[in-house]
């Protein structure tokens, strides 16, 4: 991205209509219990609106692979599309990764924090991550620095207790209900501290984990590397930390070994991406190095963090927020999109 306070906050005004487009689709599916097609709509949206942006774009974390994915899918080049080729030659190079749908699950059932969101970055600013797992841990700026993924749980939170001031049965942390974390599970209630289990939506669990107010204090568990990314370059914003590293044993993912790649195809596939040590341990600036950072993301239904999109006779409203690292700004947009003639009513 060029060196210009200027673009990066066009940038974001842009990648704001971009989720709040694909909120608004994915939010007219709510309840109909048809998680594919509220992605497939996510996705849709999110790709119509993305190649208006006046940037020469490149999906580093998308929808999968090409031949799985019709659109977004890893390595699409997106924006410009509606400007000249001695035009997109002066556009930004941004990489992009993106989640049309966070919770698609929680959409399609009418659960809440669902959200569509994406993160960019100058080209290299964002970890090209496969999309297999993850062990991560997420505290907010208080704790950063604080937290080491491979001690105990025990020891992490009594840290983040002492720097948060108040004893480990005032802490709140937030993992995904699965069978994986039992162990995890057993090992937070052990030490006194309290539990919230999610059923979808480990990213902006995370994100809430660093915003202070959400009365969760940190996220703990296994889930999607890709998710991982976005979080990061939340991070990056938000001054918390992220810590991960890539986990490819079936019996702590809780799956059957036939079930999934062996160990050196997920090798070949992360080398493939530039990865060479499978064994790293992530740190923010790993997972999300880019300078210039832009996250944005918009409700889709009714979270801690974010309220989900409304309609009304004339129009709907939607809830974001957008955060960039170059300008230390962080928006939270309250949009009201006014679809009837003069006599519409607005209502807020």
């Amino acid at each position: 991205m060029k060196n210009n306070t200027r673009v990066e906050r066009e940038l974001a005004l842009d990648f704001l209509r971009v989720v709040e487009a694909a909120a608004i689709e994915s939010a007219k599916t709510m309840g109909q219990g048809d998680r594919k097609h509220s992605d497939h709509v996510a996705v849709e949206a999110m790709r119509e609106v993305m190649d208006t942006v006046p940037m020469r774009g490149r999906i580093v974390i998308g929808e999968g692979e090409r031949d799985e994915a019709p659109m977004l899918y890893i390595g699409e080049e997106v924006g410009g599309g509606n400007f000249s080729e001695e035009e997109r030659g002066q556009f930004p190079e941004v990489d992009i990764a993106v989640d049309p749908l966070e919770g698609t699950n929680l959409c399609a059932l009418g659960a809440n924090n669902a959200i569509a969101v994406l993160a960019a970055a100058e080209r290299g600013g964002l970890l090209y991550a496969p999309d297999i797992y993850m062990d991560k841990i997420v505290v907010g700026p208080s704790c950063r620095g604080a937290v080491d993924i491979e001690a105990s749980v025990e020891e992490n939170l009594k840290n983040i207790a002492r720097r948060l001031g108040r004893d480990v049965d005032d802490l709140t942390v937030i993992c995904l209900d699965r069978g994986r974390h039992k162990k995890l599970v057993e090992e937070v209630r052990a030490a006194g501290a309290r539990i919230r289990l999610i059923s979808d939506g480990d990213l902006s669990a995370g994100i809430s984990a660093a915003v202070a107010g959400t009365n969760i204090h940190a996220l703990m568990g296994i889930g999607g590397a890709p998710e991982g990314v976005i979080t990061a370059a939340a991070m990056k914003c938000l001054n918390g930390e992220i810590q991960a590293k890539f986990v490819f044993d079936p019996e702590r993912l809780g799956v059957d070994r036939s079930k999934v790649p062996t160990f050196e195809q997920m090798k070949d596939r992360l080398a493939e991406m530039g990865i060479t040590d499978p064994d790293k341990i992530y740190d923010t600036n790993d997972l999300a190095p880019g300078k210039k950072i832009i996250f944005a993301a918009t409700g889709v239904t009714d979270g801690a963090l974010l309220r989900g999109v409304r309609f009304f006779g004339e129009g709907k409203r939607t809830h974001s927020v957008v955060m960039t690292t170059d300008t230390k700004s962080i928006r939270f947009v309250d949009t009201v999109h006014v679809e009837g003639g003069p006599d519409a009513v607005i209502r807020f």
